[in-house]
């Protein structure tokens, strides 16, 4: 009986399930056409022209229309976009960059910095100090002369003020200490001796001029002979040194002086470089003939200096023994050096 029941319930399911089967093409269809209808709808709408974005909708070619969109496909409307937002510079950003085209602000900020400098600030001070202890002078000299008088009796009628005269004293003794500590300080400050702002490199000459390849050269002539220097100044681990420490200011100083008129030379010659590019062509062969003159001696100076830096380097390497013929060389490359550069001296 439960079994015959069954049997009858699926059989039953079987039958509804392949009525629904055999109508789903109606079913697909129905749903094409709603959704047919729809495009249509939206379509009323939203023309072509403006589905496209604005553009025309396709004009038919050779007679026939253009194509349309199958039934079914859903085509959705771009979304039109979105104009452009430029952002506001910031009021910082933006009045860094007014301030620096404006003449003032530059003016009001080179004044700023030369507010600023250690030797503006010391100036302001021992001006500030000077007028303190101007003050101080003036009202000790006022109470000691009221301290004067009021003991001698002559601020009152003939009869001495005991109490005023001490108390005027007391002044006088107080703005007194006050005038020599202001006195000392002001002393103080008259000795202090500012650190000299670090010289960087002096300029070359320009890239087309003659003197612009030896003042290279002499430029790192000159960085190896100071580092150089430098270690023949410091003493080896027993003590003594390589060279003797006059020997090594001296060929410091006459180094320092070469590479003085050895620059001077150059500035000859970039002087008479611009004169020569401003006269006439008949002139020019003289003055081309002084430049090679002074660049044989501008060569042959920068010639001399390598040989002090030579011997400086010689030291260097025979610290450890032959200290008698390092110290010779290097005080025979410094006479040569130094004679060389009274000439130098001499013709700039």
């Amino acid at each position: 009986m439960g079994s015959s029941g069954r049997r009858r319930d699926f059989s039953e399911f079987n039958a509804k399930l392949e009525k629904h089967i055999e109508r789903l093409p109606d079913y697909a269809q129905r749903a094409q056409e709603k959704a047919q209808r729809a495009q249509e709808k939206l379509q009323r709408y939203f023309p072509p022209a403006e589905e496209a974005g604005g553009k025309p909708a396709a004009k038919p070619v050779g007679g026939k229309p253009a194509a349309q969109p199958k039934p079914g496909n859903f085509q959705h409307r771009p979304s039109p976009p979105r104009p452009m937002v430029r952002r506001r510079p910031t009021v910082p950003t933006t009045f860094a960059a007014v301030a620096g085209q404006m003449p003032a602000v530059a003016e009001a900020r080179a004044k700023w910095d030369r507010w600023n400098e250690p030797a503006a600030k010391l100036e302001r001070r021992k001006r500030r100090t000077s007028r303190v202890l101007t003050l101080w002078i003036l009202i000790t000299i006022m109470l000691g002369v009221l301290t004067v008088l009021a003991g001698t009796g002559l601020l009152a009628a003939g009869a001495p003020e005991i109490g005023q005269a001490v108390l005027t004293g007391f002044g006088t003794v107080v703005f007194g200490t006050f005038s020599v500590r202001t006195g000392l300080k002001l002393r103080g400050l008259n000795k202090v001796q500012l650190p000299s702002a670090p010289s960087g490199p002096p300029p070359l000459p320009a890239a087309g001029s003659v003197a612009r390849e030896p003042m290279e050269r002499l430029a790192e002539s000159e960085a190896s002979l100071g580092e150089l220097l430098n270690q023949l100044a410091v003493p080896s681990s027993l003590g003594t040194f390589a060279v003797p420490e006059v020997s090594v200011a001296d060929a410091r100083a006459t180094a320092e002086q070469a590479a003085l008129a050895l620059r001077g030379l150059a500035g000859r010659i970039q002087a008479i470089e611009r004169g020569r590019n401003s006269a006439p062509d008949r002139e020019r062969g003289a003055l081309d003939a002084a430049v090679g003159k002074l660049r044989e001696q501008l060569d042959d100076g920068i010639e001399g200096y390598g040989s002090l830096v030579a011997a400086a380097g010689r030291a260097v390497a025979a610290s450890s023994d032959g200290l008698g013929t390092s110290r010779e060389a290097l005080t025979d490359a410094t006479d040569h050096l130094a004679g060389l550069a009274l000439a130098l001296k001499d013709l700039s």
